[in-house]
């Protein structure tokens, strides 16, 4: 392909060599005059809206149909932000003064359309990107894509993008996590991971296995009861259960609070009497807590501690029942590490989720295997070559969103000085024309 050199949106109109209609669709190269953004859930649209404040041209490449797929395809009914509005605000636009203290899923939705629609930010939906590679020899990243079609014309097209800069705003959260257990095959029953379970309507009166107890395993297991099921929930390790509140007052807000001005330690003792205050000695009901306080926990491994909102009640009264490991599965079955065996009808899989970058980034200086940043927040949001990432810093949409706007800022002083270079060497091309002619 050739390219005129007019640029519409960013993207260069292009003129075949030759009329061959079916190449032209099936393969395109387009070149980018800013970053590429790959990724529309808030970690991308925020440095997007970044970007367009400075006057910045990108384009973001999302493999959905929609903004934050995450949240509008892949998690539950009851979902509401686990934190107050005030520390999961994108950057320069608060969420609306009558929205509740945690949003629920289709508030925090609405927020981040409404947020996209106020930066006149636009996604290339349906268009998920198979591999990006920096070309050293150029200075350039080439990202290839294959864009999802409509039904009518079920042939995928290719695309090649050429850019000075990546972002790679795909999360931590990108893929869930299926673990392998014996039998599983021979259970015969409904199996689902927790990013497919809308609502416990369809399991009422049914045994349910829920495995996992972070979060989200504490809060399927609590909508269970609530709509008249019996789950199980393994819990196969330690875990920090917390309140959500203590005396009326964000328990987040508290820990942000302590660390100012306290060593972590000491943080981590206080929260740590409260919780037992409030809650007493959990080990009783099966839940052990880690020798690491939770605030050190979450910093070395980014375990984050569960914040009750109900489901410890549940655990108290028998109408959730703690269970140990998995040993292996029959049909109708479940057989425990302790020698129990359970009859189940369903199983949840509460196994959390990973990063997908080692799939589609050709890179392993930046990122890990794991596909996180090899260097720990604060230091994670910048590689070399113009190679940045946003939204895995462990920290929730607080991390991502000062990463965002350190990732936008520096993104615009580099483009912004190579267009004032190139206007410069333009200029004194000009200039030379005029003196010979």
């Amino acid at each position: 392909m050739m390219y005129n050199g007019t640029c519409h949106n960013n993207i260069p109109q292009m003129v075949p060599h030759s009329f061959d209609q079916d190449d032209l669709f099936a393969r395109r190269c387009i070149w980018v005059n800013g970053p590429v953004i790959v990724g529309a859930g808030p970690s991308g649209l925020a440095v997007g809206a970044g970007l367009k404040e400075q006057g910045v041209p990108f384009i973001i490449l999302e493999r959905a149909n929609c903004i934050a797929s995450l949240w509008q395809k892949r998690t539950y009914d009851r979902l509401k932000l686990h934190l107050p509005k005030q520390f999961c605000q994108l950057p320069n636009f608060p969420f609306p003064e009558d929205f509740p203290e945690y949003p629920t899923k289709n508030q925090f939705i609405n927020y981040l359309e409404s947020y996209a629609q106020h930066f006149d930010i636009s996604p290339q939906f349906n268009e998920t990107v198979q591999s990006a590679k920096y070309d050293e020899t150029f200075g350039l990243w080439r990202v290839k894509t294959i864009v999802s079609t409509s039904n009518s014309n079920p042939a995928a097209a290719e695309v090649e993008y050429i850019c000075r800069w990546l972002v790679v705003a795909t999360g931590e959260n990108a893929e869930k996590v299926v673990p392998e257990f014996e039998g599983l095959e021979e259970f015969g029953g409904n199996v689902m991971h927790a990013c497919d379970y809308k609502s416990g309507m369809a399991y009422r009166g049914k045994q349910v296995l829920v495995v996992g107890c972070g979060n989200s395993g504490m809060e399927v297991s609590l909508d269970l009861c609530n709509h008249n099921a019996s789950p199980s929930m393994v819990v196969r390790s330690s875990v920090h259960v917390l309140p959500r509140e203590i005396c009326g007052k964000s328990t987040f807000g508290l820990a942000v609070l302590l660390m100012k001005w306290l060593p972590l330690w000491l943080a981590d003792k206080i929260l740590l009497i409260l919780a037992w205050l409030i809650f007493g000695n959990l080990e009783k009901y099966g839940l052990r807590r880690p020798s690491l306080g939770p605030l050190e926990l979450k910093n070395i491994s980014g375990k984050t501690p569960v914040l009750d909102i109900g489901a410890l009640q549940k655990i108290r009264s028998g109408e959730i029942k703690v269970v140990p490991g998995i040993k292996r599965f029959s049909h109708g079955r479940v057989e425990l590490v302790d020698g129990q065996n359970l009859e189940i009808d369903s199983i949840i899989l509460a196994t959390g989720y990973r990063s997908n970058v080692p799939s589609w980034l050709k890179e392993n200086e930046f990122f890990s295997r794991e596909g996180i940043p090899k260097n720990s927040f604060p230091n994670g949001w910048k590689g070399k070559g113009g190679l940045y990432a946003v939204g895995f810093t462990r920290r929730g949409l607080s991390g991502a969103s000062l990463d965002a706007m350190g990732v936008s800022q520096d993104i615009a002083k580099s483009w912004k000085e190579e267009t004032k270079q190139k206007r410069k060497s333009v200029a004194a091309r000009h200039r030379r024309c005029i003196s010979h002619f």
